[in-house]
């Protein structure tokens, strides 16, 4: 895409986004999927960093509204770095639409568009409790990107009853996605704001229940235990989705805990 050699303020991790879905989708048979997610994975990246490193305040508002509306008019008025990280994320996604709609017949478009939200914390010093940081983060830290752009990637039998699944987050992803946000203390990615990446679910939880920094990590400790078992349990009992979907899940949150943890 170019990305990388235009905006120069933009990490270039590419290899690293790569390792990442090697990871999480191994089989051979699976390059294209591959290849598709590092393309996210390095958006993901691009996107942060405009975030937190280079976008103004009033940019990153108008960014984001663009973003929301999926709308080609309203690039106009932005700047060129931004303009031209849209059009690329734009054209990839719907090009992964209309790729799914010709070899499948389904219309995935409204699905990969509501994952592509970015949550949004108003830039302000509302420290949020631990509950609002996690059902907040948990979309920002993007694996519920990936896995939603996994499965369509994998599926050749994509079924109405896992649609419905994955617009209204069944348990697979928001575990997953819960999972990898604690595994660091700033695992946080697009559009948390600055303030926030500091803050972390760990100081988030101490200053909401004055407990010390060792019991707030074993709460958090605590709680990828209770997500691994949710996240076994699906696999176990079953799920809208296949084994194989799930193992994908599972993939993702174990790469997450080596690179957070090792």
């Amino acid at each position: 895409m170019g990305l990388a050699s235009k905006l120069n303020f933009v990490r270039d991790r590419l290899t690293e986004c790569f390792f990442w879905t090697v990871r999480v989708v191994s089989q051979p048979q699976l390059r294209h999927c591959r290849k598709v997610l590092t393309k996210v994975a390095s958006f993901v990246t691009t996107i942060d960093d405009i975030y937190d490193v280079h976008g103004t305040l009033d940019e990153l508002e108008s960014f984001t509204d663009v973003v929301q509306r999926w709308d080609l008019g309203t690039v106009e008025n932005m700047p060129y770095y931004m303009e031209l990280c849209f059009l690329a994320f734009y054209n990839s996604i719907n090009e992964m639409a209309y790729e799914t709609l010709r070899d499948h017949g389904q219309n995935i478009l409204p699905y990969l568009r509501k994952v592509v939200r970015i949550a949004n914390w108003a830039n302000s010093k509302h420290i949020p409790t631990f509950q609002e940081y996690l059902e907040n983060a948990w979309l920002s830290v993007s694996g519920h990107l990936c896995l939603v752009h996994t499965y369509f990637l994998q599926r050749t039998n994509i079924t109405i009853e896992a649609l419905h699944s994955l617009e209204h987050y069944h348990d697979v992803i928001r575990c997953t996605a819960k999972d990898e946000l604690e595994r660091g203390e700033s695992a946080s990615a697009s559009a948390i704001t600055c303030y926030m990446n500091e803050t972390g679910a760990i100081t988030c939880y101490m200053n909401e229940t004055g407990c010390s920094e060792a019991m707030a990590y074993q709460h958090i400790n605590d709680l990828i235990e209770d997500y691994w078992k949710k996240l076994n349990k699906c696999y176990v009992d079953g799920s809208p989705f296949s084994k194989h979907n799930i193992e994908t899940a599972i993939n993702l949150a174990r790469i997450s805990q080596c690179i957070y943890q090792h």
